[in-house]
């Protein structure tokens, strides 16, 4: 009975990122192909406070909500063709980002120092699966979707993974204290 109780938690908690992840889509900074959004901020909170598994299982969700046609992505968008346009491969790379943020800090520890790691590496697998798929998508050279597609992003994502490490840790120590959440997060 227990472990349900857990289980049905971590599935709340999932659902409740996936709702994080579409409000924190609408702060953005508007750049002429990919904005710069809060969306890597909720994916790096999530996956400091989750884990591997219930955090790309917030992304799951976000992205099936949007894909579906919800109005969940920047600018309040949705739908499958945003998927198949020039920001469908960072949404797509959220799910990997989550799952790997949560990996590491499962594979060290849920400190700060780990979360900054955690974090950092996370933004970069974003990157990378966004910066892919604008080259695909637009047919760009690799200097031009390296132009547009990551370092305009760099600095802020460094801030971002500061921001998610640093709350996200705190959460987690709370969420734990209170207990919504075990401190034994098992690597999926």
């Amino acid at each position: 009975m227990e472990k349900q109780r857990v289980k049905l938690r971590m599935l709340i908690l999932s659902g409740m990122f996936a709702a994080i992840t579409a409000v924190f889509a609408q702060i953005e900074i508007p750049l002429p192909i990919v904005p710069i959004s809060g969306q890597t901020l909720a994916v790096g909170m999530a996956a400091t406070i989750l884990g591997s598994r219930y955090g790309a299982l917030a992304m799951k969700v976000y992205a099936g909500l949007g894909m579906i046609g919800l109005p969940v992505f920047a600018e309040a968008k949705g739908g499958l063709h945003i998927l198949a346009g020039p920001t469908g491969g960072y949404i797509i790379g959220f799910i990997a980002a989550a799952f790997l943020t949560g990996y590491f800090l499962e594979k060290t520890k849920f400190t700060l120092k780990f979360a900054l790691a955690a974090n950092t590496i996370g933004m970069l697998v974003t990157l990378l699966f966004g910066t892919v798929w604008l080259k695909i998508v637009l047919g760009l050279p690799w200097d031009k979707a390296l132009a547009v597609g990551v370092w305009p992003f760099v600095a802020v994502g460094l801030i971002k993974a500061v921001l998610a490490s640093w709350i996200g840790i705190a959460v987690r120590r709370r969420l734990i204290q209170a207990k919504l959440l075990n401190q034994k997060i098992q690597a999926a």
